[in-house]
């Protein structure tokens, strides 16, 4: 591989392992928040033992998030040297805002773990609405840069130089909001379908009526609300960020479609790939004029198609499969939960099916392909540019060689971690099971909680 492409694949690499912890890492702290929020409701102890199992999780992937976080800064320096200079010019604020974030974050989820027996209720309200918040707010701001990418606002370049730099423009760039509303939205949906797909895989392994059994089904019951309510307004963010590509991103959405020649009524093509040879979508089921309505709520809007620019400017063809796949995993997710909700609430049924628990229990992992695809969509679709338009990623990228062993140990790093990940809380949480909690909460007063009583 060319020095370019293993410092995208090693890039590519840190932000696949750290989006993981980030995307969590944002979904976690709202079904906290929601567990207390229901403890102070109904004073149910069970859910604050969700809230503090949860809180556990919660810490030991945020110990992981914050060095993976830094490494990707550090590698955004040193493998991207031509795209900072144009950051640190012209949008540092993101960055500079992201520190206070994460200060608070950090802040209020040490008085939540720490002093959460010598402060009021309505305090730890307020101390993980602050964690909620400043977890929400440090990925804002760091898909801003993204968003930059692909909106480039705020300066022009003028004979090789940055000029008229305006760092607020910058930062409010077109595609800020649409972005900053998508990451947020679909970092909820992880947080519910993690949640709901641990719940599943304990009500399966618990007997029918039991405690554990009741407990995992209170909180399968708060992730599919939530999973529901988000999803659902995933979807519809969705819709807007296709109209956004129409608008700001023409060859995107035609290579997210598949779709080479101009034209009003272009159909959506759902499945297949995309034949560069032919110029179509082989396999796909092709909807007539859906992507017209897609992209502009009209069956007769112009869709731009990819033979309208240079063939060097196209994005890579298989965002296509890509785009597929988060739309068809966001899709499921939807049927998932709001198919569980008409099971449990309307149809009024005890039980769920043995299947619809395998179900939701894949529905965590396949919530996080979803985001790795949405992102690798988003970075890939955006190729050759870096700066869309501006600045193209091979006259970004560094110069130094032999980036291929630096490659090869980050990845080894990231296995490590990996594997340290999961034994810390599988060793949690089997010396400190549900029963565990049940028994400090009775014999004690559920010590961590005490103002409560």
């Amino acid at each position: 591989m060319d020095d370019v492409l293993i410092a995208r694949s090693l890039f590519g690499t840190t932000m696949a392992f750290h989006i993981i912890f980030a995307t969590i890492g944002v979904g976690l702290p709202l079904m906290i928040l929601t567990a207390e929020l229901l403890y102070q409701k109904t004073k149910n102890y069970e859910y604050v033992v969700m809230a503090k199992r949860w809180t556990k999780a919660f810490a030991v992937l945020l110990g992981v998030g914050i060095p993976t976080g830094t490494i990707a800064g550090v590698q955004l320096s040193l493998l991207w040297p031509g795209f900072m200079e144009v950051i640190g010019r012209v949008m540092p604020l993101p960055f500079q805002i992201e520190i206070y974030a994460f200060f608070v974050e950090a802040l209020f989820m040490s008085i939540y773990v720490y002093a959460a027996e010598r402060i009021k209720p309505w305090m730890r309200i307020v101390s993980l609405t602050l964690v909620a918040l400043g977890a929400l707010a440090s990925a804002v701001l760091i898909t801003n840069v993204h968003s930059f990418q692909g909106t480039p606002a705020g300066f022009r370049i003028e004979n090789g130089e940055i000029v008229d730099v305006d760092p607020w423009a910058a930062f409010f760039n077109p595609g800020f909001g649409v972005t900053a509303l998508h990451v947020a939205l679909s970092a909820y949906v992880v947080g519910a379908f993690i949640v709901a797909s641990v719940s599943a895989y304990k009500m399966l392994k618990n007997k029918y009526g039991s405690r554990l059994y009741k407990f995992h089904q209170r909180a399968l019951m708060v992730s599919l609300v939530m999973g529901a309510i988000f999803s659902f307004l995933t979807a519809i963010n969705g819709h807007e960020s296709a109209q956004f590509l129409h608008e700001y991103q023409p060859e995107k959405l035609a290579a997210a479609e598949g779709l080479f020649e101009t034209q009003s009524h272009a159909p959506l093509a759902i499945g297949g790939f995309t034949d560069k040879e032919t110029q179509e979508v082989k396999g796909a089921i092709e909807i007539p004029w859906a992507l017209s309505f897609l992209a502009g709520n009209s069956f007769e809007t112009e869709v731009v198609g990819l033979n309208d620019f240079p063939e060097e400017l196209w994005p890579p063809l298989y965002i296509h499969t890509l785009f597929n796949l988060m739309v068809g995993i966001g899709s499921l997710l939807i049927f998932i939960s709001f198919s569980g909700l008409i099971w449990k609430k309307l149809l009024k049924k005890e039980r769920f099916p043995k299947f619809y628990f395998l179900i939701l229990i894949l529905s965590g992992p396949l919530s996080l392909i979803a985001i790795e695809a949405g992102w690798i969509f988003a970075c890939t679709g955006r190729q050759p540019w870096v700066i869309y338009r501006v600045l193209k990623t091979a006259e970004a990228a560094t110069e130094a060689n032999n980036l291929g062993v630096l490659s090869i140990l980050f990845i080894i790093i990231y296995f490590i971690l990996a594997v340290a990940v999961v034994s810390v809380l599988l060793y949690y949480f089997r010396k400190n099971t549900v029963m565990d909690d049940f028994k400090r909460a009775e014999e004690k007063g559920l010590l961590l909680y005490r103002t409560n009583d």
